[in-house]
């Protein structure tokens, strides 16, 4: 055995196997990060078909005339400055971020409210109810949205058959414009509470018991323990709520459109309803791919104040 001299340590021993262990390391690496892209291969491919390929399609169509059909011939910013001089863009724009304003609020208060009750130890059943709290999360957004079709139907529908009964006249929810969007607000909730309340008692279990359990010993009540306690160690669960809630209100489509088809008329036409009816039902897809640009542009802003909040967070 040898040894090596260091400046700062004095000598150290140096032994004869170290030269050889250190290229079996290197190549322990390398074969860990062959296995590695072996494995995210298939979602790397899937992820340039399916969104890197379309997306940089969607740019190049939004600069040209393309119609679905023909040559498509390069516009520069045409549709870009048709598109802000558009006012029914603003108005499914302003429309979509209302929808966004209340529905998310609303469905994130809903969500800690019923993972709240769900967690606590006074609450009997609570492995039945979270089976049903966790069942609209299995249905499709179609089926929620011809569920509540049915059931705020104006003439055939559920609600109004009960209001009916208890001799009272019955609502307009199809006919007026902002009880429609309540309707969908309500149907939205419904659809995406269960996935939150997932996260949330995940986050509400891992809390420590040993901070509640001393601030009970101090004389502090549920709801004191929830708003002191609970509540703000929740912060990155809720940031992460809000984030993919407001996401997925800026993106609604499909339970929209089997509720109401964004009516009455016009009236709660959602931006991605005004992209779908611009390129398929009017063939505007240059047109219809500049609107896809400026929402996607307003996601990844959204996206951004999020993480300007972790980092916040962390400093």
């Amino acid at each position: 055995m040898t040894t090596q001299s260091d400046p700062a340590a004095g000598p150290r021993p140096v032994r004869a196997g170290d030269g050889a262990r250190r290229p079996n390391a290197v190549r322990e690496r390398r074969r860990r990060g062959v296995i590695a892209t072996i494995f995210l291969l298939p979602a790397i491919v899937l992820f340039v078909i399916f969104f890197v390929g379309p997306a940089g399609l969607g740019i190049l169509y939004s600069f040209t005339d393309y119609r679905g059909y023909g040559e498509a011939e390069f516009v520069g910013v045409e549709n870009y400055t048709s598109l802000f001089a558009d006012e029914e863009f603003y108005s499914s724009l302003l429309r979509t971020v209302l929808y966004t304003v209340v529905a998310v609020p609303f469905g994130y208060f809903l969500s800690l409210t019923i993972s709240a009750l769900l967690v606590s130890k006074d609450v009997k059943g609570s492995a039945l109810a979270q089976v049903i709290f966790f069942f609209p999360w299995l249905v499709s957004p179609i089926v929620t949205g011809v569920i509540f079709r049915w059931l705020f139907g104006e003439n055939f529908g559920l609600v109004n058959y009960l209001i009916t009964s208890a001799g009272l006249n019955p609502v307009k929810w199809a006919a007026d414009p902002n009880l429609a969007l309540v309707v969908v607000i309500l149907a939205g909730s419904w659809g995406g509470t269960a996935f939150s309340m997932l996260l949330f008692m995940a986050a509400m279990r891992n809390i420590p018991a040993s901070y509640l359990e001393a601030a009970s010993l101090d004389g502090a009540g549920p709801l004191t323990r929830f708003r002191r306690i609970t509540w703000p160690l929740l912060r990155p669960t809720s940031f992460l709520v809000i984030l993919l809630g407001t996401i997925g209100a800026m993106k609604e489509f499909a339970m929209i459109q089997a509720l109401n088809g964004g009516g009455p008329g016009t009236s709660n036409v959602l931006i991605v309803q005004y992209i779908y009816k611009t390129g398929f039902e009017q063939s505007k897809i240059g047109y219809a791919s500049a609107a896809s640009m400026v929402l996607m542009v307003i996601l990844l802003a959204i996206a951004l104040i999020q993480k300007r909040f972790d980092r916040s967070d962390l400093e």
